[in-house]
């Protein structure tokens, strides 16, 4: 994101002046294969330039006595930018970052090329952390605070490089020039990051999360011998967040290679991982902390899965709504299970879901 060149010129295309320097609009190649087309007054930087950087990333702004000067935009290899503003080539003062899709990923001042004072960092799930940066520019600090989705339910205390180390249940009252105003619950009991693994699903089972537990409760589900359920609290939008699907982390292969009826609880998270709640834990007596996996599959659901970012679970997913629900609606989802596995007759799929299959697709008949 710096704007200075230091390798040595190799060729220049273009007027140049009675020293042989670029002057006017030039491409400047030099050894490392950066490319600079731009404005220059005998051999130096001056008006409007882009740089095109080896690695397909590039800057642009407009360039005073061969330094970056006011607003630049350095947009990375995958598409995704930088809004900056710079003095003397350096980043210093507001900047705004999107991600390759055109969101919004960060939001805070820089200070020599160094995120500097308060700073957002937005998840693409739609909660974000915010706080005052360490001379690093790390979220490291002791008010450091994750907010969800909600824009109000959030995590305040200590946090390491956006890791929760202890942070207590607070609600964001107000944003006040840009600093964030929270106050924590009386009495909140201490939350830190607890990710899960293959044999540990959290070191704090019966801790539930306070965002889920305004959102959702688990009930006798209405649909037929599907046992218990997961209900609306709330009525909510579509595209609302609802709850959260965490469980310890296994791999596609242990899920491949056993009964079917050990998988009643498992969700991809990715190549890699399934996420799995077995016994005990599908109780809600041994663990309540997320209850996502309550949520019953249906061909007509309300809600899908999601990737989240959660302060406490790490990468997990997220049930969220596909329309408007109304409160104590049963949220279901589509369990995706794989239709037309090569090699096989039928779907890839428990006993129970193919006869529910082949139903609702006589339905649709009809």
């Amino acid at each position: 994101m710096d704007s200075d060149e230091e390798t040595l010129e190799e060729t220049v295309e273009g007027a140049l002046d009675d020293d042989g320097l670029p002057h006017g609009f030039c491409t400047v190649t030099y050894s490392s294969t950066d490319r600079f087309e731009g404005n220059f007054v005998h051999g130096e930087k001056n008006g409007r330039g882009k740089f095109f950087f080896f690695d397909g990333s590039t800057l642009e702004g407009y360039y005073v006595d061969d330094a970056l000067q006011g607003q630049g935009v350095y947009t990375y290899e995958d598409g995704g930018a930088l809004h900056g503003t710079y003095m003397d080539g350096e980043l210093n003062g507001l900047a705004q970052e999107y991600d390759a899709d055109g969101r919004l990923i960060f939001k805070g001042q820089y200070k020599d090329n160094i995120r500097h004072g308060i700073c957002w960092i937005y998840y693409t799930d739609g909660g974000n952390l915010v706080g005052e940066v360490n001379e690093e520019g790390e979220m490291t600090g002791e008010k450091i605070a994750y907010v969800y989705p909600d824009g109000k339910t959030a995590f305040y205390g200590h946090f390491v490089d956006g890791e929760m180390l202890e942070a207590k249940l607070a609600t964001l009252l107000s944003i006040e020039e840009g600093k964030p105003q929270f106050e924590v619950m009386p009495g909140s009991p201490v939350y830190s990051f607890d990710k899960s693994s293959s044999t540990c699903i959290s070191t704090n089972a019966l801790l539930p999360d306070p965002y889920e537990s305004e959102r959702v409760y688990v009930d006798a589900s209405l649909i037929s011998s599907a046992g218990e359920g997961l209900f609306t609290k709330i009525a909510a939008e579509a595209g609302t967040v609802m709850s959260f699907y965490n469980g310890i982390r296994i791999t596609h292969q242990e899920v491949d290679n056993r009964d079917w009826a050990l998988n009643g609880n498992t969700i991809s998270l990715d190549d890699e991982t399934v996420i799995d709640v077995p016994e005990p834990y599908n109780h809600a007596a041994k663990y309540c902390a997320s209850l996502g996996h309550k949520a019953n599959h249906s061909f007509t659901p309300n809600c899908h899965y999601e990737s989240f970012v959660h302060p406490r679970f790490g990468l997990i997913k997220c049930i969220r709504t596909i329309r408007a629900v109304e409160k104590d609606e049963e949220l279901t989802v589509a369990y995706g299970y794989d239709h037309n596995p090569t090699g096989q007759n039928g779907p890839e799929a428990p006993e129970w879901y193919r006869v529910e299959l082949k139903a609702f697709q006589a339905a649709q008949k009809k």
